[in-house]
Parts: structure tokens; sequence; C-alpha cells
């Protein structure tokens, strides 16, 4: 079930006034070292203008200085989470950074992050780690001081830096080893009503929707996966980018979107003979395929297509003896068709297990799995052995070409693959008889054309997208673990109920990047940029132009614009160029024809025409029409 949409609040209802003077700071005052060339190391397009603009600089491996510009944006980000957290009713603390080990003993994060998770040992040997999130110690902390559930709902925040050990920390501060963070935990003792998690989660939702808008950013809201921190129903808040490395779903009719792990496909017609029934396309013939483990590899020697593969993937359950004696399966094997693949929450679902991980070759050998060469023949007569296979996979006439299916598939030994594999013919009995280690499911990725799931006449579609923030349903998953209850209404003790909000505070403004930039650098929007304006002095030297530049400055600052003078001794083509590369709002330009006009040159930096004469009385009033009323 998927959370409906809240509405977000109209801005003119929620914004926070912050009246007061702007900031006027100027170039040679502060640290801007602007390059020309980007570092060798930068492929994306926010690490490669955030480093040639001066924002950032690497100290490290993943590890990265946030010079004054992103000092300023990074503040005016965090603010705003402030605002939109306060106004949901959570209060604000911090909690240490090096944490103790012990901490995730009961909840075995320290496995499930495993190297991802920065751990240091003291003087005297004890162990920590450096927080990636801080499940375990507000629970930790919270179990001290709430007793009661009339003490509930309580919900806490943080904005702070946290620590994730990347194996490959790539594109600057969007996947970094060390990054900032707002992370917020909510306490309940339902799950509904007044007080209770779904209230909190649709309020977190709706806070997350106004903080990426007042942002000024694009961006989509995705049904997910909870990943590693675990816990039910979650949502991704996805800033729209070409760029971004995650991929989204959605449904052009009824506005559903999720991402690839989490994406549920339509109805799909059966095929009109049912699955697995049909002749076969040929006798079975065993062809050797030296070194060709991977599809990729069967496609190009054996010259056919992928959507003529299938493709199986062994896991293995990661469960306790009590619950592989309860689900009864060691093993599971998923099949697909060759051009699709496996999606690893699904195949939970359907097995309806807690954990699977990819089959470790050694152990799977010894099963009698032939790694790499696997076929769905290797399910029949094992004891504890699932077979999950996907609806497009499970089909023995295709009715699209009218005649049998033709199959590729593993030949069950190093090596080898069978050609003509046919599903009523190679299981060894009859596979559309009832039987409990046998289940035809969607187990795939969706993927563009797929049906959508909220409107079966639809096709889902594709873009792109960075995640900036995750709000998951935890459930009582910590607090169980760590034994956290309270006495309830009835004087009976209840696991405590909670809730999880993240928002990435330095990708956000990365992802700001990603999404808003052209060829000559960054274009902030207005609410992030570490500056309103940039006024630029065509004579640095000139007591006129220095004038009429304290003026300007001086006027939208006290209309609560923050102003920055490019003061420096430099030639105008110089300044200009690196006012498009920093990225802010708008550029005013002092010169000598414009003066002599009573005015100054005023230019939007997303305007691709020239600028134009304002009178310098009207300054305000023009900064107005651009960027809104100073907040």
């Amino acid at each position: 079930m998927s959370t409906p949409t809240p509405p977000t609040l109209p801005l003119a209802e929620h914004r926070v006034s912050r009246p007061g003077r702007g900031v006027v700071h100027r170039w040679r005052e502060t640290l801007i070292p602007t390059a020309r060339e980007a570092p060798t190391d930068a492929e994306s397009p926010s690490h490669i203008l955030l480093s040639r603009a001066g924002y950032i600089r690497k100290l490290g491996s993943g590890i990265y200085d946030y010079l004054p510009l992103a000092h300023r944006s990074l503040q005016k980000i965090s603010r705003i989470v402030r605002d939109e957290m306060d106004a949901a009713g959570a209060s604000e603390l911090t909690l240490p950074v090096m944490l103790p080990i012990e901490l995730y003993a009961g909840t075995k994060r320290d496995v499930d992050y495993g190297d991802l998770l920065f751990k240091v040992t003291d003087r005297k040997g004890a162990v920590s780690a450096l927080g990636p999130t801080h499940e375990e110690p507000i629970t930790e902390l919270t179990m001290a001081g709430v007793t009661s559930y009339k003490q509930l709902p309580l919900t806490l925040y943080q904005v702070q830096t946290k620590f994730r050990d990347e194996a490959r920390p790539r594109s600057g501060i969007l996947r970094g080893r060390e990054f900032i963070m707002k992370d917020a935990y909510s306490f309940h003792l339902n799950v509904d009503g007044d007080g209770g998690l779904n209230q909190i989660y649709d309020a977190m939702y709706r806070a997350y929707s106004n903080i990426f808008t007042r942002c000024g950013l694009s961006f989509t809201i995705v049904e997910a996966e909870s990943g590693p921190i675990g816990g039910s129903a979650s949502h991704e808040f996805m800033v729209n980018a070409e760029s971004g490395e995650d991929t989204i779903l959605k449904c052009p009719a009824s506005g559903y979107a999720a991402n690839v792990e989490k994406c549920d496909i339509g109805p799909r017609p059966a095929p009109s003979k049912g699955y697995f029934v049909g002749d076969p396309s040929g006798t079975l013939e065993e062809v050797h395929t030296p070194g060709c483990p991977g599809i990729e590899d069967v496609v190009k020697f054996l010259k056919v297509k992928p959507q003529h593969m299938l493709k199986c993937v062994l896991f293995k359950v990661n469960s306790t003896p009590e619950d592989l004696a309860k689900f009864g399966e060691e093993y599971i094997l998923a099949v697909v068709r060759g051009d699709h693949d496996v999606n690893e929450g699904k195949v939970k679902a359907a097995a309806e297990v807690k954990s699977i991980s990819l089959a470790d070759p050694a152990d799977a050998i010894k099963k009698g799995f032939a790694i790499g060469f696997v076929s769905p023949r290797a399910a029949v007569g094992k004891k504890g052995v699932l077979l999950l296979v996907d609806r497009d996979a499970a089909i023995s006439f295709d009715d699209a070409a009218g005649k049998a299916k033709f199959w590729v598939t593993g030949g069950d030994k190093k090596d080898y693959h069978v050609k003509h594999f046919n599903w009523q013919r190679d299981l060894g009995k009859d596979p559309t008889a009832k039987d409990d280690y046998l289940l035809v499911t969607d187990v795939r990725n969706a993927i563009a054309g797929d049906p959508s799931p909220k409107d079966p006449a639809a096709k889902l579609e594709t873009g792109r997208g960075i995640e900036v923030g995750h709000i998951f349903k935890l459930g009582s998953k910590y607090s169980d673990a760590m034994g956290f209850s309270v006495l309830g209404p009835d004087q009976q003790k209840h696991s405590v109920i909670m809730g999880c909000y993240g928002i990435g505070v330095s990708r956000t403004m990365a992802a700001s990047v990603e999404q808003n930039h052209d060829a000559d650098g960054i274009i902030w929007p207005a609410a992030i940029a570490p500056y309103h304006a940039l006024v630029v002095l065509m004579k640095h030297d000139d007591p006129k132009h220095l004038d009429a530049a304290r003026s300007v400055a001086a006027t939208l600052a006290a209309a609560g614009y923050d102003v920055l003078i490019d003061d420096r001794d430099e030639r105008p083509g110089v300044k200009f160029k690196d006012a498009d590369l920093i990225g802010l709002p708008l550029r005013i330009t002092i010169g000598d024809k414009a003066l002599e006009q009573g005015g100054v040159e005023f230019k939007a930096r997303n305007d691709k025409g020239k600028g134009e004469v304002v009178p310098t009385a009207s300054i305000v009033e023009k900064a107005t029409a651009v960027l809104g009323p100073a907040a």
C-alpha cells in the first residue's frame, strides 16, 4: 500500500519570516579561488563546477573542504530544513559523532553496513563507529527519558556530519565519505490515530515537500525500499536531473512514481496457452560455451538475442534455523528473461523471507549448482530450493511470433548451455501442477513500457534523479532490538514505534547544481544561492564606481538581499566569466555608460540575452520581480 500524497502547505502559510538586512561582502575579503580547469578526477557537473567555482576543494578521498561560498549555501539549506522541521513539531539536538560499537550489538547493523561503517579504536582498545545515521544512539537516549505513553509522540532531529566508508567515492560531494545530513526520528505508541506514526510520517512528507520546494528544486517523490535502515513503508525525494544516478519510473496518467527497486508492474496478460504450456521449439541441444558465464558472453557466442535467454540467479536465505524451519527454503532460484534484471525485494516478498543475499559460489557448487551455467532444471529434486519464475520467462508459446518460444539457458555444468529449452518437457515434471517448489510471479525490475500498476492502460516512463531525502516507517525494529517499551494507558508495556527521516544537506547543494547549470557555470535558485546578487565593478579603483557599488549593495541589503561586490583588479572579461561560473542569480554591473544614464546594468543569470540598464532607484523593485521578496 502506498501512502497518499499529503498536500504541501502554501508557502505563504508556512514560510518563516526573517526580517532584517541582508549582508554585503567584498570578493577581496573572502576566499573564492575560481579556476579554468576542473580536477582530473571530476566527471559529474556538480563536481566539476563546484570545484572550478571555488566552492569545494578535495582534501582526501571522498573528503572535501567547504569554502565560504559553499558554506553560505549549506547554511541557507540548513535554515530552510530547520524552519520546516520546527514547524512540523520536531525539536533539534546534537548527538555524538563517535558511537560505541556496543550500540550495534542488538540491531546487528555493524553486519548490515559491513565495510561502509568507519571504525576507530582508542588507546584503551575500545572500538567506536563514526555514525552513518543515528537510530541506535537516539533510541538509547530516548529510552532514558521516556517511560510513559503520555510523553509521546516525540520527534527529534539534528544537522550533523556523517561518515560512510565508500569503496569508490565519486562525483565530489554527491557520494563522499564525509557528508552533512539532517536526520530525524519520531517515537509513537501507535501506528494509527492522533499522534500515531502515520500522522507524523505524513507531516514529515509535507515538510520535505516544502523544503525542496523552498529550495527551488524540481523533484519527484517515489516509493522506495528501506535498505539497511529497515522498516516498512518509505519514500525517496529525488531531484530531477539528467545526470542522476537513480532511475525513476513514473505513470503519466496517475502520477505514481517509484524507484527501480520498488516499482510494481501492472497486470500483464497471460499467454494464450497458459504458463509453461506449449511444444518445444526443437530438440534440446547442448552447446559448448567456454568462458561464457554471463548473458552478454553467451549472446555474442551463440548469436542470439537477450530476450531469448533465461537468466537464473541463485540467492541464499539469510535466516535463523527457526525461520528456515518455518519457510522451508535454504536457496531461491529466480528466473527472468535475459534482457531483464532480478529484483531482490520482489524475490524476498514472493518467498516470504526476511533477508537474502547472492549465494556464495563455493557453497552453491557444493549444493550442485553450476554457478554461471545454471538452468531452471537445477532446482528440481533439491530439498530446500524454491524456484521463482517471472511471468515473462514462464512461457513456452510465443503469442507475438505465433510459434513455440525459443529459449537458451545454462547447461548445469561448467562451460555449457542448452538451446530449445522447454518448460513442459525439460523440468522433468508437469510445471503447471500445484507444487510447493515452483511459483510464477513478478520478480523482475520494471522497465519503461511496462503497464502502470495504478493505471493498466498507461505505460511506465523513465526519468533520472538524485536522492536527497528519504523517510521510513521503522516500526518497532530498533525498539524491540534495544528493549525500548513504555507503559500504555492499559498499564501494559508496549514496544515504541519509530519513524526515521533523512535529508542530505550537502547532497542537496550538489544536486541543485546537477539540475541547474549550463556550459558557463552554475545557475543557483535564489533561496539557496550564497548571495542573491553580484555587483561587478568595471573600474575597481574609480571612486565614482565604488560609491555606486556601495549604494546599490546597501539598498539591496536593506531590502533583505545578500550581495557580493566584485572589487578585484581584474579585466571585465575575467569578472564576467567568473560571474557566470559561480552562478549568483543576479549580476549588476557598474559601468560608465549605465551610470551616465542614471542606472546600472542588470542581468539575471538564467537570462541568455544581454543585460538592461535599470535606474538605480528601481533596483530593489527589479530584483524583487526576478527573485521574489527576500525571506
